[in-house]
């Protein structure tokens, strides 16, 4: 703590210049090098000693020294960062058809926590051998290339967003639960950094000292309110950081994001760019796109057979999904192989399917089409028996104007094109956290609160989206292995190897490396929820009852089932009848409108 401190204070005291991006990229040097310090002279001499207490207090004030400079590692050196503090689960790199194994504080916590496991002191040096290679990185990229302030004040109102979403749920510190003085310490860094750029009347500096303060005030994890943090701190917080780049008029680079830019919070009407991840960039005529794709969205043609359409299983009233486990296949003769999925919200996901083998939409509607279970059909011939319709003449004319002849790419264009047309942020919870006290009940309020702790849902499906998709970049999307069971009233998992399959196809993996993603699904989206039962891939839980009670007794290994490599953690949740009900009724608040 005194050696955090003191740090804290030479930033604070740090020679000022002419240039605020210069000075703060200056405090983050000094902050690299005291981290460095700390790993070589507390962390690693604890490591050797054997107390478990002394490595303990020096891995957690470690954990503290990294938030100092989480918000500029994870915003200028995102490859390097998850070095330090990423998921403790191995990645897959399909661009460069890697397997990145995990690494870092989360690995170590696993080794210290509950209690220190002596014969792991070889793997912890390791570690931080490779935590202080990763500060040489960025130590040599903040001395050596500018930064700029409108990228500062990004970063900053990313890491916010960062806190919300990951920080207050016990994300990447589930065993120490440390998590609210962590996340003031990173509030405590985003205040140094943004005092350069402080202006009059701008409050962003006061509401962050307001908000570190009630964090510090509030640590018990389980009963944290987090609903209100969310509301009357972090909301402020980062309309604050915005209207402050507005005041500066910093309009730097504009990305291609899900989350725009220019958002005062998480909440914010269209804070998400339904076409973040579409291959066009040409997005003329959206609307027009969209109204064929909907009207081509019921069109038997497409099925080898002409008896089935999108619409036979993705049903408005259900969320576009559908109330069956598994929906007959096109000839009638058996079932596909995965429950369907809703389609609302689809576009805000960076890969489609359960086992994250499309990336984009119109890869999706590819593989439907021509899978030879669900549609069995092939677009060009479908073109044949569309074009001498004429149901669609108009529809093309406008969506595509002067084009000769409607094509498979402007099919599955404008089917995807209506499909990002069904993103809907616009449950009760929206309202509420857009400021509407009415929008939820007490009970409602609770079981929010208990989804983002105790639950440790909030872990796995990160709000706002409650998707697998990782705030604050939305770039990627985990998956999980559940040890989802193959029927109910069996200790079997089921057959179905998910991801795996995905990434044996690619032909350059190793299948002996694959094992960390065999039976691994994507976490899709809790929102309406209420409407698509059953739930799982197989859908095997016919309730949300069923689903809570098989998390809380800590998922397949926690029910008895042979699970070699789960993820979810095995470990009983401890909620009781009523906090069940609680977290059911907020997911009920999550149904869009």
């Amino acid at each position: 703590m005194l050696m955090v401190g003191m740090i804290q204070l030479l930033s604070s005291f740090a020679i000022r210049t002419n240039d605020p991006a210069k000075e703060v990229a200056g405090m983050l040097c000094r902050d690299i090098d005291a981290f460095s310090f700390y790993i070589r002279d507390s962390l690693q001499p604890a490591i050797r000693s054997g107390s478990e207490e002394d490595l303990r207090h020096s891995f957690l004030t470690a954990r503290k020294y990294y938030k100092r400079i989480e918000w500029a590692a994870e915003y200028f050196a995102y490859a390097s960062a998850r070095f330090i503090n990423g998921a403790p689960k191995a990645e897959a790199e399909l661009p460069g058809y890697m397997i990145l194994n995990p690494t870092g504080l989360q690995v170590m916590e696993e080794h210290i926590f509950p209690a220190f496991d002596s014969s792991s002191r070889n793997l912890l040096l390791g570690q931080t051998d490779i935590i202080l290679d990763k500060l040489t990185v960025f130590k040599s990229y903040f001395s050596g290339i500018p930064i700029a302030g409108w990228q500062i004040l990004d970063a900053a109102k990313l890491e916010v967003f960062r806190i919300e979403t990951l920080g207050i749920t016990g994300y990447d510190n589930p065993l120490s639960r440390n998590s609210m003085e962590e996340c003031a310490t990173a509030l405590q860094a985003l205040r140094d950094a943004l005092a350069p750029y402080s202006t009059a009347g701008n409050a962003s500096l006061q509401q962050l000292n307001r908000s570190s303060a009630f964090l510090l005030a509030n640590r018990d994890f389980d009963q944290f309110d987090r609903a209100l943090f969310i509301r009357h701190y972090a909301n402020p917080l980062t309309t604050a950081i915005e209207q402050l780049r507005r005041q500066l008029d910093f309009q730097g680079y504009r990305y291609n994001r899900l989350l725009r830019q220019d958002v005062f919070t998480l909440f914010d009407q269209d804070a998400f760019n339904a076409d973040a991840y579409s291959p066009f960039l040409n997005q003329e005529h959206k609307a027009a796109k969209a109204a064929l794709g909907e009207a081509l969205f019921t069109e038997t043609a497409f099925s080898g057979n002409r008896s089935i359409s999108c619409a036979s299983c993705h049903h408005p009233q259900t969320a576009f999904a559908e109330n069956l486990a598994k929906h007959p296949d096109v000839n009638g003769t058996g079932l596909i192989d995965r429950n369907v999925p809703s389609l609302l919200n689809a576009a805000l996901q960076p890969q489609q399917f359960y086992d994250q083998r499309a990336e984009t939409l119109e890869e999706q509607i590819n593989d439907v089409v021509h899978n030879p279970k669900e549609m069995g059909g092939q677009i060009h011939t479908a073109l044949q028996a569309i074009n001498g319709s004429g149901k669609y003449e108009q529809l093309f004319a406008a969506a595509f104007p002067g084009k000769a002849q409607p094509d498979s790419l402007a099919v599955t264009e404008a089917l995807a094109a209506y499909v990002r047309s069904l993103v809907r942020m616009n449950s009760r919870f929206d309202d509420y956290m857009a400021g509407d006290d009415t929008a939820l009940t007490d009970e409602e309020v609770k079981g929010f609160n208990l989804f983002m702790g105790k639950a440790a849902c909030g872990t796995c499906h990160y709000m706002p989206l409650f998707s697998g998709v990782l705030p604050p970049k939305f770039i990627t999307q985990d998956a999980e292995i559940l040890g989802v069971p193959e029927k109910q009233g069996t200790k079997n998992i089921d057959y179905d190897r998910g991801v795996f399959k995905t990434l044996l196809g690619y032909n350059y993996f190793d299948s002996s490396r694959l094992s960390a993603f065999d039976h691994a699904f994507k976490t899709v989206t809790v929102r309406n929820m209420t409407k698509t039962a059953p739930y799982m891939h197989n859908g095997v839980f016919a309730t949300l009852e069923e689903v809570m009670d098989f998390y809380n007794e800590g998922g397949g290994v926690g029910n008895g089932f042979l699970v070699h490599n789960q993820s979810l953690s095995e470990k009983k949740l401890q909620l009781n009848a009523e906090e069940i009900r609680q977290v059911i009724a907020f997911m009920h608040a999550l149904d869009s409108r």
